[in-house]
C-alpha cells in the first residue's frame, strides 16, 4: 500500500474516540484507523487521555499538561496495536464485516460507477462507490460533511490527490469534481450525513432514486 498522506482530523479522532460519532463516519473513521498505523496510535491517544480523565472524575483539576504529554509520546516506543486482517480483499475488516456473502450488492449510477449502500438512516449514509480508472463524478457540492476514503486504486480532485488509505474531508463549502486515477479502478468509502448539491441537471433529478 502506498503512503497515507490525508488522514482523520484530531476532532473526528476525539469524537470517535468519545463515541460521539454518527455511525456513517465512524465506520469511516474505523475502516481508516485499520489501514493506517499513524492514525491507529493518535486513537489509542485519544483513548489513553480519556482512561485518565475517567480515573480523575473525583477531582476537581487534570493537569493541562497530560494530553500532550501521552500525544509526544507518539515520537517515541508508543505501544501500536496491530493493524486487523483484511477481511475480504481490498475492504477493511470493518467494510467487510457489513458485506452479504462477503462482497458489495453493486447497482449501476451509469457511466460505468457503481454504488453499495451500506447504511442508511437518521445520522447519514455510508456507502461503497466504484468509479472506472479515468471516469469523474459529476461536479457537485455538499450540505454538511462528507468523508471519503479510497480503498482501491485513487482519485484528484480540485484539492489534490488521494491514494489507497487517504481520507478526504469536505464539507460544505467544498465544490469538486473527483476523478479517479488511470492507473486502476477506483473504490472509495463514502459516508455524508447530508445530500450531495449536484450541479447539472440529470444528477439532480436522479439523486432521490440513487439516494446520495
Amino acid at each position: 500500500m502506498s503512503e497515507i498522506r490525508h488522514h482523520i482530523s484530531d476532532n473526528l479522532l476525539t469524537a470517535y474516540a468519545g463515541g460521539s460519532l454518527g455511525h456513517p463516519f465512524a465506520l469511516v473513521v474505523a475502516a481508516h484507523v485499520s489501514m493506517c498505523d499513524e492514525c491507529r496510535a493518535r486513537l489509542e491517544a485519544h483513548n489513553a487521555v480519556g482512561g485518565a480523565l475517567l480515573d480523575d472524575l473525583n477531582e476537581i483539576k487534570v493537569s493541562d499538561g497530560l494530553r500532550d504529554a501521552v500525544l509526544a509520546g507518539l515520537d517515541d516506543d508508543f505501544d501500536v496495536a496491530p493493524a486487523p486482517v483484511r477481511a475480504s480483499g481490498v475492504y477493511p475488516a470493518p467494510v467487510a464485516e457489513m458485506l452479504p456473502l462477503g462482497r458489495p450488492k453493486w447497482k449501476s449510477l451509469g457511466l460505468g460507477t457503481r454504488q453499495s449502500i451500506l447504511y442508511d438512516g437518521p445520522e447519514g449514509s455510508a456507502r461503497l462507490l466504484y468509479i472506472p480508472a479515468g471516469q469523474a463524478v459529476p461536479d457537485h457540492g455538499h450540505n454538511g460533511l462528507e468523508l471519503t476514503l479510497v480503498l482501491q486504486g485513487s482519485f484528484h480532485d480540485e484539492t489534490g490527490g488521494f491514494g489507497v488509505g487517504d481520507v478526504e474531508i469536505a464539507y460544505d463549502d467544498l465544490d469538486h469534481c473527483p476523478t479517479a486515477g488511470t492507473e486502476a479502478d477506483c473504490i472509495c468509502l463514502a459516508a455524508t450525513d447530508a445530500p450531495l448539491r449536484f450541479h447539472s441537471f440529470v444528477p439532480r433529478l436522479l439523486q432521490p432514486l440513487f439516494r446520495i
